[in-house]
């Protein structure tokens, strides 16, 4: 079951605070998730970053859009209260959310006075602030970041593709230094002899002083998927150079006989797949350069902390 988006809670929190005391949010919001009706589930849902689960991130944000409209108060840090106007919006029976928020001049300023740092251009928040947004804005910045990446991630493969065989062999070599697999490419790793390679195309350190090898495939495919045959083809090329370890990677994707051989045989192959192949590499940046750097800052509470 999907979680209610942070306007879900607005009412809820209110009616946790029509009693009129000044309470910490953490204080209430096991009574808030109750009058949702939220299972064990959702409540374990976490944001992108782990360090909070969606249930309290929305219910934070419901408060900051509540005390900026005015029907929550703070009194004092990390305490808040209700208004009189926010009594008055649980009593006039409209659900409230961002429609009901923009009757309030506080509220209206609040969705047009924000900007990013640093930046010399202003930003339209309506977009972030919306009406008919049901994620907060930190949630929005996380979708527009994934929608970029996966554009990128498009982009990548078509480059790959566009690019020699040679060329992807040693990028393979380039991901896994990058990962922090032996130490440089001098003496860590390397591509081997187009042509002469046996079935083998990369090798590499897989600790800086060599104890181990690990051998590489790479695979430069569009359309075609890897099949168990590819697979079992470079199980005997590891066997040919004694190694128990190697990794597969292509720009396509495996078949479901490919993956379940793997977990049948003694060796440690890994199936790198397209998608894991630019998740890595934007991980690791490699082949991509940062563009933008947008920081997200958050009030130090032990700054204002007074003896």
């Amino acid at each position: 079951m999907a979680l209610p988006d942070y306007q879900s809670f607005m009412s809820p929190l209110l009616e946790c605070l029509s009693n009129g005391k000044t309470v910490k949010l953490n204080e209430i919001d096991a009574e808030v998730y109750r009058k949702l009706g939220l299972s064990a589930e959702q409540l374990r849902l976490r944001i992108p970053s782990g360090k909070q689960t969606y249930a309290y991130h929305r219910l934070g944000w419901a408060k900051t859009y509540l005390v900026q409209a005015g029907l929550i108060e703070q009194p004092k840090r990390a305490f808040c209260k209700i208004t009189q106007q926010g009594l008055a919006a649980i009593e006039s029976g409209e659900p409230i959310n961002n429609q009901y928020l923009s009757k309030f001049d506080a509220f209206l300023d609040f969705k047009t006075r924000s900007k990013l740092v640093n930046e010399p251009t202003k930003v339209d928040t309506t977009s972030i602030v919306s009406n008919n947004s049901d994620k907060t804005p930190e949630e929005l910045i996380e979708a527009a970041v994934d929608t970029l990446n996966t554009n990128l991630s498009d982009e990548i493969l078509k480059a790959i593709l566009a690019a020699s065989p040679v060329f992807f062999e040693n990028l393979v070599v380039d991901l896994m230094l990058a990962m922090g697999y032996g130490g440089s490419r001098k003496d860590a790793g390397q591509a081997t002899q187009y042509t002469q390679d046996g079935g083998i195309d990369g090798v590499i350190k897989e600790d800086k002083l060599g104890l181990e090898m690990i051998y590489l495939q790479a695979k430069r495919y569009t359309n075609k998927t890897v099949g168990r045959p590819d697979i079992q083809a470079f199980a005997g090329a590891l066997d040919m150079h004694r190694a128990k370890k190697g990794v597969f990677i292509t720009t396509s994707t495996f078949s479901k006989d490919a993956t379940e051989y793997i977990g049948m045989i003694e060796k440690r192959i890994v199936l790198v797949d397209g998608s894991q192949l630019t998740e890595l590499m934007l991980t690791h940046n490699l082949g991509v350069s940062t563009k933008h750097v947008f920081e997200v800052k958050a009030l130090d509470s032990d700054y204002f902390m007074e003896d």
